[in-house]
Parts: C-alpha cells; sequence; structure tokens
C-alpha cells in the first residue's frame, strides 16, 4: 500500500523543498519506490536541490494538459528507487484542476510506495490541491514566532479537513545561540504534535543544496533525523499493509 505525504509549513523559507529532496533520497536508499512532487509551481526549485536540473524536459502541467504522458514527465533522481514530478518554472502560478490532480494521484500510487508533495507556501488553492488528497502531513517550521504562528495556523487547517499531522521538523536551529531560537519543548508544547525532530542550522546544508547533493555524508545529526522520519514512514506502510490483510 503507497503513502502520500505533503510537506508543509504555511510560512515560506523554512527549507521544505531541501527536506522533501533529502527525505525522498533517505526512503530511496531503504529500497522504497519513492516520488517527490514539486507544487510550488513558477518558484521550482526541488530539481536544483536534488541535482536534476539539467534532465527535466516535462513537467506537472503539461501531464495534467495532456501534453506528454505521465511516465515522459518523471525524472530519474541520483539513486535507484527516486524520482521527481517536477513542476512549470516559467508560468505564472495557475489553478491546477483536482480531479485530474486525484485521478493522477491514483495512477502515481500503483508505482510507487512513497509519494512526498513539495507544498508551496501560504494557506491558498495550491496549498489545499497538495493536502487535499494526502495521507499525511508533515510540518516543517522554523524557530521563531512567525513560523510557529503560520504552523499552528497550518495545522488547524490540516485538522478541520481532517489531514493527520503528527510530526514536525523544526529547521535551521540554532544549537549555540539560545537567543536566535524558540526553545525546541516550547515549540512542542505550543504547537502540540506527538513527534519534533530537530534539524540544527548548518552551512553544509546550503552548500550541498547548491551542488544538488544530498547531506547524510557529511552531517551526522541530520542523517540520523532523516533515519527516524523514513523508518517512521515505512513503519506506517507497514502497519496499513497488515491492517489491510486482516
Amino acid at each position: 500500500m503507497s503513502k502520500v505525504y505533503v510537506i508543509t509549513s504555511g510560512k515560506g523559507g523554512v527549507g521544505k523543498s531541501t527536506i522533501t529532496a533529502n527525505l525522498a533520497g533517505k526512503i530511496s536508499e531503504k529500497g522504497l519506490r519513492t516520488l517527490a512532487i514539486d507544487m510550488d509551481t513558477g518558484l521550482r526549485n526541488l530539481d536544483v536541490i536534488m541535482g536534476l536540473e539539467n534532465k527535466v524536459i516535462y513537467h506537472l502541467y503539461d501531464v495534467l494538459n495532456d501534453k506528454c504522458k505521465i511516465f515522459q514527465a518523471l525524472v530519474k533522481g541520483n539513486s535507484d528507487n527516486l524520482y521527481l514530478l517536477p513542476t512549470a518554472q516559467s508560468v505564472t502560478k495557475a489553478t491546477i484542476d483536482k480531479d485530474k490532480f486525484y485521478n493522477l494521484l491514483c495512477v502515481l500510487r500503483e508505482y510507487f510506495d512513497v509519494i512526498l508533495i513539495d507544498c508551496p507556501a501560504g494557506i491558498d488553492e495550491g496549498f489545499m490541491t497538495s493536502c487535499e488528497y494526502a495521507d499525511e502531513a508533515i510540518l516543517v517550521v522554523n524557530p521563531i514566532v512567525t513560523s510557529i504562528r503560520d504552523g499552528d495556523r497550518v495545522l488547524g487547517i490540516l485538522n478541520s479537513n481532517s489531514i493527520t499531522c503528527d510530526s514536525v521538523i523544526v529547521n535551521m536551529y540554532h544549537k549555540h545561540n539560545k537567543n536566535a531560537s524558540i526553545d525546541v519543548n516550547d515549540i512542542r508544547r505550543i504547537l502540540g504534535v506527538k513527534d519534533t525532530y530537530l534539524f540544527y542550522y548548518d552551512e553544509d546544508v546550503i552548500s550541498c543544496g547548491n551542488k544538488g547533493l544530498s547531506i547524510f555524508k557529511s552531517n551526522r545529526q541530520s542523517n540520523e533525523e532523516y533515519e527516524k522520519i523514513a523508518d517512521k514512514i515505512i513503519a506506517s506502510i507497514s502497519i496499513d499493509e497488515n491492517v489491510k490483510e486482516e
């Protein structure tokens, strides 16, 4: 049984695309067929972070507008089992036909074990389309008041639409400067989410993203956190499969 996760935040600039790229890479390393979908139309960056920008020919809107077949638009990643479905870069953000997007996800679910949707910033129609057909959400926040406030708002919207979100990633946490970051325990209390994953601010992350490389080899702490999230996702799929068999 496949699962679709939306990586969301409300606020832009929190590192959703970087996290989507690295998490997709980590899950694929564990042998699951993994697809990352970029939904940030007009501001496409997931292909760059994954080191695949030179391989993009078709994109999401080409598929939805019947300009190409689904699998013509998929870009093979730099590791086994990893693929990207990019969005359009040179067009103004347009409304996605929700029925077509749903039908597309239904087809992709047949071929991939895990689908990660890189959600656009804000809480407009693009956000709602990205979230509506996801099985679960993963919230990304920075340890600052505005990001946490927006994250809390997003959690309310997800809850009102019956979308489960029990994982929060606190990204760019300043380990050695307590005045620069809200305490992670306070973030847990404010958001009230079950599982919290902590990623420290590290210039290696920026460098790897610029080069289209994963962070795993250069940052042990980040690697360990990605391992935890990937293992949780894999365990969730296993539980769902067992329930289905019963």
